[in-house]
């Protein structure tokens, strides 16, 4: 595998200047009378959207290759109009943006088959599959046709990662220096095979499956990942024995250094006694914050100025403790009143739903627009290519807005 981008490496200063921070998300929302008309490629994930609901969309045609899946698509959208694969959807001239919520192997391929007819695409993560080559004919597509681009990541609208962005710019965490991220998910072997047949699932890389973790730092400060080293673990399993990307881990951990030259730790865990969960900690100079461990509830730390003694009786700082009472978010004017309601993946939904429709009605980049979206799965890649090299620290490519 070539790890190393053709595109030239650029500066921290110069990537510091990502989209998660040009726009503010945390501003109430102002009606529009434009209309996005959607179509919804994939019955699985896809029904999880509340397109239907959305005051500037109607959903136009749906689709999937399973024609139960097409039925529940139909049912869950209201929608009158479906077509049996997304190649033919797309050809519907009627239909101004596609959401693609197919098999992770095929997004590229589905993006770019949308753009080459004209439509606007959000994608389901992560943003390409296990290439730098796939992620560099992802951004060239995107530049070629023009057209908005936004991957679903669900991390970034976590009702407590809204919260952590809030504080951050508002400089309470003083200087934010270590950030570590969370996604165990015990369990998921039950999705490698269906009526029989391996799915694209099975097998596959833990790190080509990263976004969920590298929101909580990129989708927060805008820094960048420009370097990281892996170690992964697997066992005698059959699905590590025998699947089509080569992967021989369970679980992998990486450390990566930032643009700011920050430390940001992830955690892919797909096996063992754990509590599961996507979570994170903000650790700063003046200020923590710990997401909910699966133990106990969300909490800040303060720096207090006191001093103590520890248990041998050396000096030391006596922080203060508080339980940090969680908004929802999803109650408030960040959404249009339809869409104020709870939904998976801790009320991000509805966010991810209306972000996309809000930058399209006007005009404006989405928050995790391509440039982010490859900035969360790229060094997932890179970190898988560590693993693979037995712990190898390696570079990470990163691209020019």
């Amino acid at each position: 595998m070539n790890i190393i981008s053709r595109r030239k490496f650029v500066s921290g200063s110069a990537i510091l200047a990502g989209t998660a921070l040009m726009y503010n998300p945390l501003a109430a929302v102002e009606p529009v009378s434009n209309k996005i008309r959607m179509g919804i490629a994939g019955g699985g994930f896809g029904r999880s959207f509340q397109w239907h609901e959305h005051p500037n969309c109607t959903v136009e045609a749906v689709t999937d290759l399973r024609p139960e899946r097409n039925r529940a698509l139909m049912e869950t959208y209201r929608c009158s109009k479906s077509y049996p694969s997304l190649e033919e959807l797309v050809r519907d001239r009627n239909i101004d943006a596609v959401a693609v919520f197919t098999e992770g192997p095929n997004h590229v391929r589905h993006v770019i088959e949308c753009m080459k007819h004209g439509k606007h695409v959000i994608s389901a993560v992560p943003a390409c599959w296990g290439t730098v080559e796939e992620a560099e004919k992802l951004l060239d597509a995107v530049k070629k046709y023009g057209l908005t681009y936004m991957m679903a990541e669900t991390s970034y609208y976590q009702q407590f990662t809204i919260s952590v962005r809030n504080i951050y710019r508002e400089g309470k965490f003083g200087d934010l220096y270590y950030i570590e991220s969370e996604y165990q998910h015990d369990g998921l072997e039950e999705l490698y095979v269906e009526n029989g047949k391996r799915t694209w699932r099975y097998g596959v890389a833990r790190m080509h499956y990263p976004t969920h973790c590298v929101a909580h730092i990129t989708g927060v400060t805008g820094e960048r990942l420009t370097g990281v080293v892996c170690h992964g673990w697997g066992d005698d399993a059959p699905c590590l024995k025998d699947n089509v990307y080569d992967n021989p881990f369970h679980n992998e951990s990486a450390f990566f250094k930032t643009s700011k030259g920050n430390t940001f730790r992830a955690n892919i865990w797909w096996k063992g006694a754990h509590l599961g969960g996507e979570r994170a900690s903000w650790i700063g100079t003046e200020m923590s914050f710990y997401a909910d461990n699966g133990r106990s509830g969300p909490a800040i730390v303060k720096k207090t100025g006191n001093m103590g003694r520890d248990d041998a009786g050396f000096v030391q700082g006596v922080p203060k403790l508080e339980n940090y009472d969680q908004p929802d978010w999803w109650k408030t004017d960040l959404l249009p009143e339809p869409l104020r309601h709870d939904t998976g993946h801790e009320g991000s939904h509805t966010f991810l739903t209306h972000e996309f429709i809000d930058a399209l009605v006007r005009e404006r980049e989405p928050t995790v627009d391509i440039y982010e979206a490859l900035a969360y799965t790229v060094p997932g890649i890179i970190a898988h290519e560590s693993a693979l090299r037995g712990g190898e620290l390696l570079k990470i490519p990163q691209y020019e807005r």
